[in-house]
């Protein structure tokens, strides 16, 4: 799971950063919303913890636009203990709203809480296909085994599986997965290509089922689905 950090706070997000590697969790960190959002763009992002005050403006006019396009979810975090400013937070979109200072610890079993709220552990649920999905549910599976994917992860097995075999350069998967709206470099859907591999290998699929065709661009292999 990647959580991404956005606080201009160094104190915080180093010590949250070594909480969440020690908990299992990778994570990246975003000191202003231009970052965050060239982050989010362009990484397998799992959940966000946003800091309300930032250099370069409001966390909440940021999830504002966020939630525009995406259920991603989204942590508050600020150092305003104000009962108002949580409801307007959740209500904007948050998931979570937790209060400076705060124990890096919870805040790692917060993260963990609102995962499993938002991406429900895997069930014994599957129909024998290696790779099935459910598109109304935005759910699937592998070897019958229910996969934990992001948004994106989930949009571009979506196109593989649609086309078994067939050849799709970067930009047709950037305009299939993303949408030809999203200015986003081809180099996002090498690293999206690389984690959706990675989950499929945990499941017990080879690495090869999403395979490379060197020069062009990816496809998924013939009889995975």
């Amino acid at each position: 799971m990647l959580i991404l950090l956005v606080d201009d706070e160094p104190a915080i997000t180093e010590s949250l950063a070594y909480a969440l590697e020690r908990g299992g969790l990778d994570s990246l960190i975003a000191p202003t919303l231009a970052e965050a959002e060239r982050l989010v763009r362009e990484h397998p992002v799992d959940l966000v913890i946003l800091d309300l005050m930032l250099p370069d403006g409001n966390g909440l006019d940021w999830l504002r636009a966020l939630r525009q396009r995406s259920r991603l979810p989204v942590i508050i975090l600020s150092s305003h203990d104000d009962a108002v400013e949580h409801v307007v937070g959740l209500e904007v979109g948050g998931d979570d709203y937790v209060d400076k200072p705060f124990s890096p610890r919870e805040m790692v079993a917060r993260v963990r809480a609102v995962l499993r709220r938002v991406q429900p552990e895997p069930e014994a649920r599957g129909d024998g296909a290696p790779i099935r999905l459910d598109a109304d549910r935005r759910e699937a599976w592998a070897n019958g085994q229910r996969l934990t994917l992001s948004r994106q992860e989930f949009d571009l097995l979506a196109v593989f599986v649609a086309a078994p075999g067939r050849v799709f350069e970067r930009d047709m998967l950037l305009d299939r997965a993303w949408g030809p709206e999203i200015a986003i470099t081809e180099r996002t859907v090498d690293v999206h290509v690389k984690a959706l591999r990675k989950k499929l290998v945990a499941a017990g699929l080879s690495a090869e089922t999403i395979e490379t065709v060197r020069g062009v661009g990816y496809r998924l292999a013939e009889g995975s689905p």
